[in-house]
């Protein structure tokens, strides 16, 4: 019992940090490893342990690309999606110095400039709106927040889920 619990208190710590911008999702697939280690007898086995991986893994590249796929969707270049995910990736770093909300108003801030310099380096015929560009940037940022919470749910809902139905079958 002891173990589930420590699961469970892994499992929210991991999805209060996503919406932060903090690396919770990882921390959350650690809680499964861990709980997984701990509790061999398969309340929580091999194939839960992959299912979470693959979402960690697909809401970390859901969160890289959508920021820059609505730089393109509000008239940027190429050149603006790319700087929208590079920028939301240094100013989360950057931001990380600032306690709890730092590395989230980084990346935010980091793919609205990020989108906004590399739109204003394209020529001037091939190009939207620099500001509009990216404010969809800053809007696809909040978006791909959002999508990776999601992600961050379904993990604790799967591993939640195969944890119970073991302890309830008898094997966890």
């Amino acid at each position: 019992m002891l173990a589930l619990l420590l699961l469970t208190a892994g499992l929210l710590f991991g999805l209060v940090l996503v919406p932060l911008g903090l690396p919770g999702l990882w921390i959350m697939l650690g809680s499964v490893l861990a709980y997984w280690i701990a509790v061999p007898d398969g309340s929580v086995g091999l194939i839960t342990l992959l299912v979470a991986s693959a979402l960690v893994i697909v809401a970390e590249v859901l969160e890289f690309t959508i920021s820059g796929s609505y730089a393109r969707k509000y008239g940027g270049s190429r050149r603006a999606g790319w700087g929208a995910m590079l920028g939301g990736l240094v100013g989360a770093f950057v931001g990380v110095p600032i306690p709890v909300v730092g590395s989230l108003f980084g990346a935010f801030a980091g793919a609205f400039v990020g989108a906004l310099l590399a739109e204003f380096t394209v020529a001037r015929s091939e190009r939207g709106e620099p500001v509009q560009v990216a404010t969809g940037a800053l809007i696809g940022r909040a978006v791909a927040a959002a999508t990776k919470v999601g992600f961050g749910v379904a993990v604790m809902a799967v591993v939640l889920f195969a944890a119970l139905v073991g302890r309830l079958s008898g094997t966890g």
